[in-house]
């Protein structure tokens, strides 16, 4: 094993300090925010296939289960912030729920899906609301979504606010990677990167 010593060790201290230290600021949002790592699991079902940060349904089948996708903890009370960018890198289907905010506890069920359709159109499952457009295939789109519980959720795409609704107190969870709504059918490959969490 190679050593280090001197100033070597002080360089590799100040690196592993900088490495370790919390970023205060997100991307979005008046702060200050702190950087959180919370656990996960993750979920196949029908033709969902999961490889890392790549989420495929690899089938068009229009009714069933069909969904490859991360389930984050829940969390109860304060601001919780979500950071994310995908790329879908092919897309047979449409109506493909990528981001979800959803309600635990007694009230459990979807609070907000953000979905795709074939040419891009991103929009509110609930209320079918165009949340944005330009999200086709081989373009990188930043989404956060900010949830403060018993006041407002939030949703930006590339930087910019793009939604707003009333955020009942209760306990909630993040989810992304690709679901079959169910208007939806796949096949569709989508890459996510950039993975952050934050609250205050």
């Amino acid at each position: 094993m190679r050593r280090l010593h001197g100033a070597g060790v002080l360089a590799v201290a100040a690196l592993g300090l900088a490495v370790l230290t919390p970023a205060a600021d997100a991307q979005v949002g008046t702060g200050p925010w702190t950087a959180e790592s919370p656990g996960y699991s993750e979920q196949e079902r029908g033709c969902g296939d999961i490889s890392g940060l790549t989420f495929k349904l690899t089938c068009s089948t229009g009714s069933g289960d069909q969904r490859a996708e991360r389930r984050y903890a829940t969390y109860s009370g304060g601001t919780h912030q979500f950071e994310g960018s995908f790329k879908i890198t092919g897309m047979g289907g449409s109506r493909i729920s990528l981001k979800q905010t959803f309600r635990d506890g007694s009230d459990a069920g979807p609070f907000f899906m953000l979905a795709v359709e074939k040419g891009g159109r991103l929009y509110a499952v609930h209320g079918g609301n165009t949340i944005a457009t330009g999200a086709t295939v081989g373009t990188s789109v930043r989404v956060n979504t900010i949830n403060q519980v018993g006041s407002t959720h939030k949703v930006y795409v590339n930087g910019s606010q793009k939604d707003s609704v009333s955020s009942p107190g209760g306990s909630y969870y993040d989810k992304f990677g690709s679901y079959r709504t169910a208007s939806g059918a796949g096949p569709i490959t989508v890459q996510w990167s950039g993975i952050k969490f934050w609250r205050k």
